[in-house]
């Protein structure tokens, strides 16, 4: 990490301690306005409004590095066969030269001594001898032949995959500049979070951790009492696949996040929920959109421990459920992989990688470590009204 997004992820670091330090409430609805911010001056309101999109931009591009990084590594996998078997075919039709040349010499020799099947007739000890031999010169014409033709299949097969080779090399390489790009996308976002929150006062970041935190609480409350996670104290077991992705999950708590890792020492959100649930047995897509779009829906009010729960109208976010309205995930940059309550950003709904499968009927939840749900709450935002 350079400097710079050293000094970021350490103000990112001391924007989550702020959050869960002690501080004076926040004054009631019905207090009096506060006044207006002098010129120059920002406004909690719209100092957290930047940073949450930000964060949500941050978020967007490496969702989109991701997606670029799977389909790199798959060109790189198929440019890979192609070498292999355009090897193998061209190996094939240096053995099929080699068998054509030799039975070229072979009819060369043979017709240079060529005589008639007349005389060859006279000269046979018997008249099925003749045709014996007869019928072994056809053979050879015609192994002849048969040579010729896959000699000549080998060689546009060889052809062929040679072309498909070069294709699948300029798409791997306009690959490589896509992911270039995306890239360069992510480290502009995060170099526009580092510059913001060096930009802020110890006062302006804990009052943008006390508003995060404030939203957070109040989204969750208002879930809850929609009815939307259905009634109140039900609780739903996973299925084997599903506890064991939970308990993977929660044993990464404490893990940094870090944009496109996949574990096992740091984290982005679709990275650790891919891994949860590959340690339970189930290979799931590796970005949050594609686990939105190939992954099977299920209804906030059906939600058991394991599912998916994707957020913001484009999914650049996901957790894992744990129940009891909480969900497992890696939240932001300068953040580590935690525990937050379900509502702590924008809901788009969420996905069951194993529908179908049995619950499990002894499940007990894991312990959750010391600290699970200390930082900050929300991953990434929409901005505030």
């Amino acid at each position: 990490m350079s400097g710079r997004l050293l000094r970021w992820a350490c103000a990112g670091s001391a924007l989550s301690a702020l959050v869960t330090t002690p501080l004076p409430a926040l004054p009631p609805a019905h207090a009096a306005p506060r006044p207006a911010p002098a010129p120059g001056e920002r406004s909690v309101a719209t100092l957290l409004t930047d940073l949450q999109r930000l964060y949500r931009q941050a978020e967007e591009s490496t969702e989109t590095y991701n997606a670029t990084d799977e389909k790199l590594k798959e060109q790189r996998r198929k440019v890979a066969d192609l070498d292999r078997r355009l090897g193998a075919a061209r190996a094939a039709a240096r053995d099929g030269r080699g068998a054509a040349g030799r039975l070229a010499r072979q009819q060369y020799q043979n017709n240079s001594v060529e005589i008639s099947s007349y005389v060859r007739l006279l000269l046979a000890r018997s008249p099925r001898g003749a045709l014996d031999q007869r019928h072994v010169l056809r053979r050879a014409a015609a192994d002849r032949a048969a040579a010729v033709a896959r000699l000549a299949d080998g060689e546009k097969r060889a052809d062929a995959l040679a072309r498909a080779a070069q294709r699948a090399l300029a798409a791997q390489e306009s690959l490589a500049r896509r992911q270039e790009r995306a890239r360069d996308g992510v480290r502009t976002r995060l170099r526009e979070v580092e510059e913001l929150l060096a930009s802020l006062s110890t006062e302006e970041l804990a009052a943008v951790g006390r508003a995060e935190r404030t939203g957070a609480d109040a989204a969750q409350r208002e879930l809850v009492a929609s009815g939307a996670l259905g009634a109140p104290g039900v609780r739903r077991a996973p299925s084997a696949r599903g506890e064991r992705a939970v308990r993977y999950a929660v044993a990464q708590i404490g893990k940094p996040y870090e944009w496109g890792a996949e574990g096992p020492a740091t984290f982005d959100c679709s990275g650790l929920t891919q891994r949860a649930w590959g340690a339970g047995g189930r290979e799931i897509p590796r970005t949050s959109q594609e686990q939105w779009a190939r992954l099977p829906r299920v209804p906030l009010r059906q939600l058991r421990p394991g599912d998916l729960v994707v957020y913001f109208p484009k999914a650049t976010h996901v957790g894992l459920y744990l129940g009891d309205g909480l969900v497992v995930h890696a939240p932001r940059p300068g953040a580590k992989v935690k525990v937050s309550p379900l509502a702590a950003n924008p809901l788009l709904g969420a996905v069951r990688p194993d529908r179908g499968a049995t619950p499990v009927s002894d499940y007990r939840p894991p312990r959750l470590p010391a600290g699970a749900r200390a930082g900050a709450d929300t991953g990434l935002s929409e901005d505030l009204p």
